[in-house]
């Protein structure tokens, strides 16, 4: 495994194809260094295809291209990956769970650093139960604190905050923005606002390919009641209505 743990460039070049069907031709994609990248698009649209192809673990169709750091290097355990469901294992404890990545690769983990990231979440009184007793929202916030826990440049996120109500949704964005400011973070969203608060760069998905969309120039993550962050999301949402 590579020891490379700083932040790195991603490009996906090539195109996609799905039952014979072209879902991606001639896609050019890059990921900036350090950077949180948002992909929004309807349902459907092939968002979380893009980020399986970049994690590795699309299986469905044919790609023919290239998916390398900005170096040539492979991806092959520089990534993080958190799907849109939780994946959690039920035989497990809250804190197992968090703590299987490490586990599973004889990793050494700091037991105050996984305590403190459980209080983080809000989940310290949880964290001896096993997800069947854990509600949805829970269940999300310990794939959240799992994904956090790893130490590689590149994280790719599917939906991590969707299954949220909106004051531990806000607290868990500020969360994932601080623990990963030094990452390169691809995010998956059906959300405008949570796209234009958080992105340096906002792609939309669609059948003709990937397009890049503005986002307001200060640094995120945004203020919800920012007057150029609520007319930007009023623009992105009219443009994904046509």
């Amino acid at each position: 495994m590579s020891e490379l743990t700083h932040a790195a460039d991603v490009t996906l070049r090539g195109s996609f194809r799905f039952q014979d069907q072209p879902l991606f031709e001639e896609l050019e994609f890059t990921l900036r260094a350090g950077e949180w990248t948002c992909l929004i698009g309807v349902s459907g649209a092939g968002k979380s295809t893009l980020l399986r192809l970049i994690a590795g673990l699309e299986t469905g169709g044919k790609f023919e291209g290239i998916i390398a750091t900005s170096q040539g290097e492979s991806l092959e355990g520089k990534v993080a990956y958190m799907a849109q469901s939780d994946l959690l294992l039920p035989w497990l404890t809250l804190t197992d769970n968090i703590a299987l990545g490490h586990r599973l690769r004889n990793q050494p983990l700091d037991d105050q650093r996984l305590a403190d990231l459980i209080d983080r979440v809000g989940l310290t009184a949880h964290r001896d139960k096993k997800p069947p007793a854990l509600s949805g929202g829970m269940r999300q916030r310990a794939a959240l604190a799992r994904t956090l826990l790893e130490n590689t440049p590149i994280v790719l996120l599917d939906e991590p905050f969707s299954a949220l109500d909106a004051r531990t949704r806000s607290s868990m964005q500020e969360l994932a923005y601080e623990l990963l400011r030094e990452k390169t973070v691809l995010l998956v969203t059906h959300d405008p606002s949570e796209a234009v608060r958080m992105g340096h760069r906002l792609f939309e998905v669609s059948d003709v390919g990937v397009a890049e969309h503005g986002v307001p120039n200060s640094v995120p993550i945004r203020a919800v009641n920012d007057p150029v962050v609520l007319a930007r999301q009023a623009e992105l949402l009219l443009t994904l209505r046509d």
